[in-house]
């Protein structure tokens, strides 16, 4: 009897608890939702979180807040998320430096992709496109390897930051080539861009959205795309296999997470709306247009995603010999 009395005291407070969770889940939001964006503004993921915030805005009935803290190579905003209160308030545009090269990068990383979050949806995934200033003499991917053959140690290549994808992604050219050039880490794409456009760094591998518009204004030479496949946004560029490059394959991402602990049914609601965004037209078509693949999987294979990409990656930074500066 006592057993029984018992069990029914445990049934009693789950499905309060349950029900509790459920309540919050339904009453969400109850003030502005803040998207943690690892990077300057500007940049792929920026553009991402401002569009998937202007969602949130237009059907949650409270504004979304972009908030951009580059740095660290995206473990200042991971931090930041990863402390914050579990309650779907608070979330992260995750990319391929914040979420899976740091772990093979950092030894005291101060959040783990997996353990400390909950993935929510991976919105989009982008290859990157090789660029280099105008000043370069080099029209193709094989005259750049011939002149940083005969100056070792003299082209340089500009990224976001350490451990970002194009800095993996210029680390992955190296390695498949033999070359000796310098890598020149920023906080955010767009000083990054900036000082390649001015000449001040020889190249840089930039996200199609961000390379684009400077590749279309002449202010930047597009030489190759990183992908397996020549993008649909770029289709006259070659990819760097074509152009020479045997085994090059690199492309960047980004994802929405929240807090480890946020409700399950607040997950799924931020997940249903982030999968009906990605199903307009319009949204697509734009994408699209911008060399960005949508996505839009389940929180389960997202994580499964994320798993793969820290084993993935942390191969290429072990064989680079690399280590967070």
């Amino acid at each position: 009897m006592k057993a029984t009395l018992r069990w029914m005291g445990y049934a009693v407070v789950a499905m309060v608890g349950f029900e509790s969770t459920l309540a919050s889940a339904q009453a969400f939001p109850t003030r502005p939702v803040r998207i943690l964006v690892p990077s300057t503004p500007g940049g792929s993921v920026d553009t991402l979180a401002r569009l998937v915030g202007k969602h949130f805005s237009e059907t949650f009935g409270h504004q979304a807040v972009v908030d951009n803290r580059p740095g660290a190579g995206g473990i200042i905003a991971g931090e930041l998320a990863a402390k914050a209160s579990p309650d779907g308030h608070t979330l992260i545009m995750g990319t391929v430096a914040g979420m899976a090269t740091n772990v093979s990068l950092h030894r005291n990383l101060p959040y783990h992709p997996t353990k400390d979050f909950e993935p929510i949806t991976l919105v989009a995934s982008q290859q990157l496109v090789l660029v280099v200033n105008p000043s370069v003499p080099a029209e193709s991917v094989s005259d750049l390897i011939r002149l940083a053959r005969g100056k070792p140690g003299q082209l340089t290549f500009a990224s976001a930051g350490n451990g970002t994808g194009g800095h993996l992604s210029g680390e992955l050219f190296k390695v498949l080539t033999g070359l000796d050039i310098v890598h020149v880490p920023y906080k955010g794409v767009s000083p990054a861009l900036l000082d390649v456009v001015s000449g001040q760094v020889s190249m840089t591998f930039a996200s199609i959205i961000s390379g684009t518009p400077q590749v279309r204004s002449g202010k930047l030479r597009a030489l190759a795309v990183t992908g397996a496949r020549r993008s649909s946004a770029q289709p006259d560029i070659p990819t760097m296999i074509e152009a020479g490059v045997k085994g090059y394959e690199s492309s960047t991402w980004y994802g929405l997470l929240a807090p480890r602990g946020t409700p399950r049914p607040i997950v799924k609601r931020l997940h249903a709306e982030v999968v009906a965004l990605l199903q307009q037209p319009a949204v697509k078509e734009r994408l699209l247009a911008d060399g960005a693949e949508p996505v839009g999987n389940t929180p389960e294979a997202f994580r499964a995603f994320i798993e793969a990409e820290i084993v993935k990656w942390g191969k290429i930074i072990r064989a680079a010999g690399l280590t967070a500066s």
